[in-house]
């Protein structure tokens, strides 16, 4: 047995085995690349503002606050976001899951009026990581999920072997580049499997190489140690800035007001997107006889990757910048760790980087198929593709 006819066999029998779960994850993928706009789109309702009337006056953050507070005395608000669209209501949030908007003209609570859209997209992020389990199921469906990306990353590598050809002639090289329209059957689907394996060989290399590193914890540690970090241990939290002691205001000074506030940041950052203000002191120093800073977040239009963000420390009353901490800011293990999860999903990349992540899984359902299609008529003992049409002749 040559080697190529070896390479092929494992190409075919990786195929056969892990294809079911690949093409499972690639069919949740190409949904979850879009999870946010999609949740935002079906949330409109609430997050958007009706348009006001002509001369209505735009609140104050304190004021729709107040509003806030008086409509749900209940509540204790941890954070607030404002986003640079004039039409997007302001995010309060009270915990992980419970969230507001509040309509800043005439400070009314609004809530999306379904969360149909939000429950999918959970229901599809555990069937894309655990394959639907829940509870002690998790960790053998994970692995399980980690191997097949281990499999999709062999198929794509294997299958740029396997597409080379033997000898370049024109002719059969088209066939290999480019969809034939009155190709139909097993011609057909040689030709889907190769055109589509070739176009999205860097995608589908991405998706499979950063979803190994997601499911293997060694591997995620090797990324790290690869930078020169030390692992994060297995349940750290997030990385804390370190305690900041705030010199003690004079006598009988006062706090700026969050409108204030928002104004020192959004001068530090003039192409600021959104910017999160935490209403609850975060800071390790509160308690130890040091006064807080104001803790807040900032995402700009340009970020790179475009899902980097800011923490900004100011002083409370003054507004200065205390202390920044910016993507470039991180260490190297965390900023590779963070384009991987992020490239994964296509977001490090913005709009343009999930089209190509969303297109990488469709291709990915196709590529299933059409591999299941030619190893079932290839068991079936169908006539093998002419070798003019095939260069590669493993059809």
């Amino acid at each position: 047995m040559t080697a190529r006819k070896f390479i092929f066999w494992l190409h075919l029998g990786t195929g056969i085995g892990a294809g079911l779960v690949i093409a499972i994850m690639c069919v949740t993928g190409a949904v979850l690349a879009f999870e946010n706009q999609i949740i935002a789109w079906a949330e409109r309702d609430a997050r958007l503002v009706p348009t006001p009337p002509a001369g209505a006056t735009r609140l104050s953050v304190d004021e729709t606050l107040a509003a806030f507070a008086r409509a749900h005395p209940e509540v204790k608000p941890q954070s607030f976001t404002v986003s640079r669209d004039p039409a997007a209501a302001v995010l309060i949030s009270a915990g992980r899951e419970d969230n507001y908007y509040v309509d800043p003209f005439d400070g009314a609570i609004r809530q999306p009026a379904s969360s149909v859209a939000r429950n999918l997209m959970q229901r599809l992020t555990e069937w894309h990581r655990w394959l639907g389990q829940s509870g002690g199921a998790r960790a053998p469906a994970r692995f399980l999920t980690g191997v097949c990306n281990l499999a999709l990353l062999f198929l794509a590598l294997s299958g740029a072997v396997l597409w080379w050809p033997r000898k370049w002639r024109t002719k059969g090289l088209r066939r290999s580049l480019w969809f034939l329209r009155q190709a139909s059957g097993r011609a057909r689907e040689w030709n889907w499997h190769n055109v589509i394996g070739f176009w999205l060989l860097p995608v589908l290399i991405t998706l499979s190489a950063t979803g190994v590193v997601l499911s293997f914890r060694p591997v995620n540690d090797w990324i790290f140690r690869l930078a020169g970090d030390s692992p994060p241990g297995r349940n750290a939290g997030p990385v804390r800035p370190a305690p900041l002691l705030l010199t003690a205001p004079s006598s009988g000074a006062r706090p700026l007001e969050a409108a204030a506030l928002l104004d020192c940041v959004r001068r530090e950052f003039p192409h600021w997107q959104s910017i999160t203000m935490f209403l609850d002191p975060r800071n390790p120093a509160a308690g130890q006889g040091g006064r807080p800073p104001a803790f807040l977040t900032v995402k700009s239009t340009d970020a790179w990757p475009r899902v980097a963000t800011s923490d900004v420390a100011l002083d409370p009353f003054t507004g200065a910048v205390r202390h920044i901490d910016a993507f470039r800011d991180l260490s190297p293990g965390r900023r590779a760790r963070t384009w991987i999860r992020f490239l994964h999903s296509g977001e490090a990349l913005g709009a343009g980087g999930q089209m190509i992540a969303g297109l990488g899984c469709l291709g990915g359902c196709l590529l299933v198929y059409t591999g299941f299609a030619l190893a079932w008529r290839r068991f079936r003992g169908e006539k093998k593709i002419s070798p003019a049409a095939e260069p590669n002749g493993l059809g």
